[in-house]
């Protein structure tokens, strides 16, 4: 048989050689099976764990958090001990994702000298957050008192503490963020700052959205690089709103509710056209007024807000978009929320949270009034610091049922609502759920998808 030879006759070809060569080829074949092997699982496992920036829509995905809650002062890391395991135990029932930030409400300062870190009330927090298997978040916020003109003495008056670094310590607060990832590899998402506290120019009666987003910046890009799979989100800037026919200040981000306060929309667009980069971005802000406290035209059709915001942000920034928090009652100078009853401040959350999710919101946190004592309006538990702490209370159970039942993504249908009973309720309702919110202070009897639903005063019910 020729092959390719110019008419040379190839040697036969014995396939199994002699026994010394047969011991080398096998240990040859062995090694190359063995290399191969190695080679598709490193290819493998790459293409697994690639950035997710490299997968079109994997960050987005990501960022789509869904409904969770912050923890504030006084939260389920402290307190009797069989009232914190039965919190964990809550907790671990319900799988929120939760918040903490970096310094201040429930965490010390975490770097009270250059280089010299406390990260003991901070690592309590993240334990918590780890121990009762949720999606941990971190919000970088506050600065040690050395980056902002003190010294080492930690400052805990709100003044110091809403005061932001110094423009000469900015790269030693994202330092300090680096450090922080890198303590936690575990925790993929962060916001930066909050509330642009200690960014406001009264100079130029303006936010410093310069300022900020310099800081964001570099923050941004040490997450990054200390962390290839962080979402890293921002500006978190209140998005204030102002009533009806005002003119000052006033935006084209409009409803029945007012206008939200063209400072805010300022920044947002700033930070949005100037950032490095951006997960998502982030928001605060209230359904009432800025001045005067009130929600127009009342306390749940104001909460409209809080979708006419989304879709603005959703258009303006083309990010997933996350509300750190949201507010629905008024408070009184002392900032304290207590002039609702129960019922009726969970049946306006439920509005609110309504509107958060018909509009699209990727991520919402509820910023959990925990105190010490056992009145604790708005609460999600029972304060761990009293002997039988640790039980749910209403605003969980919505928040709890309402992030399982409206993720993220979900598709809304039409409910089946009767024309005459469309003024008394608020109904959203996807596939088999369906939520019924009375908004009136007397019990009703209504008709929902061809079913009979009494609702007592500001009640609500799931279908």
């Amino acid at each position: 048989m020729r092959r390719h030879g110019r008419g040379r006759t190839l040697p036969r070809v014995t396939w199994w050689p002699s026994r010394p060569s047969r011991r080398r080829l096998i240990l040859l074949i062995t090694a190359a099976v063995l290399t191969l092997a190695a080679l598709v699982t490193v290819s493998v496992e790459a293409w697994r764990s690639r950035d997710d920036a490299g997968r079109p829509g994997a960050a987005a995905a990501a960022a789509a958090i869904g409904w969770g809650f912050t923890h504030t002062q006084y939260s389920a890391d402290l307190g009797q001990d069989a009232s914190r395991r039965n919190a964990a135990k809550t907790l671990s029932g319900v799988r929120l994702p939760q918040n903490q930030h970096i310094m201040g409400w429930g965490a010390d300062n975490p770097e009270p000298r250059p280089g010299a870190y406390n990260f003991t009330d901070l690592d309590r927090r993240v334990a918590l957050m780890r121990s009762t298997g949720t999606t941990p978040v971190l919000t970088l916020c506050c600065a040690p008192d050395w980056m902002k003109g003190g010294d080492e003495r930690t400052d805990w008056s709100q003044k110091s503490l809403e005061t932001a670094p110094d423009r000469a310590h900015y790269k030693d607060f994202a330092r300090l963020a680096g450090v922080i990832a890198k303590r936690y590899p575990d925790i993929r998402h962060f916001i930066v700052w909050n509330e642009f506290k200690g960014f406001y120019d009264e100079s130029r009666n303006r936010w410093d959205y310069e300022g900020y987003t310099e800081l964001y910046n570099l923050v941004y890009k040490e997450l990054k690089k200390r962390n290839k799979h962080a979402l890293v989100g921002g500006p978190y800037v209140v998005m204030d709103s102002e009533a009806p026919g005002t003119d000052t200040n006033a935006s084209r981000v409009s409803g029945p509710w007012g206008a939200v306060d063209q400072r805010a929309v300022d920044a947002v667009e700033y930070w949005d056209q100037h950032k490095e980069g951006a997960d998502f971005v982030v928001v605060d802000g209230a359904s009432y007024t800025r001045t005067g406290s009130r929600p127009v035209p009342d306390e749940f059709a104001a909460t409209r807000k809080f979708a006419d915001v989304t879709t603005w942000l959703r258009k303006a920034t083309d990010l997933p978009v996350w509300w750190a928090e949201w507010y629905v009652e008024p408070a009184d100078g002392a900032d304290s929320r207590r002039t609702w009853t129960e019922p009726h401040r969970v049946a306006v959350q439920a509005s609110a949270m309504m509107h958060l999710a018909e509009s699209g919101a990727a991520g919402a946190f509820y910023w959990n009034p925990e105190e010490k004592g056992s009145d604790c309006p708005g609460c999600l538990w029972r304060s761990t610091e009293l002997a039988d702490g640790g039980g749910r209370l209403p605003m969980l159970d919505l928040l709890t049922r309402f992030a399982g039942a409206f993720p993220p993504g979900t598709a809304f249908r039409e409910a089946d609502v009767g024309e005459e009973d469309r003024s008394r309720i608020r109904v959203l309702a996807s596939g088999t759920s369906v939520l019924v919110v009375n908004t009136q202070d007397k019990p009703i009897t209504v008709r929902v998808d061809g079913r009979t639903v009494e609702l007592g005063a500001y009640g609500i019910r799931w279908l």
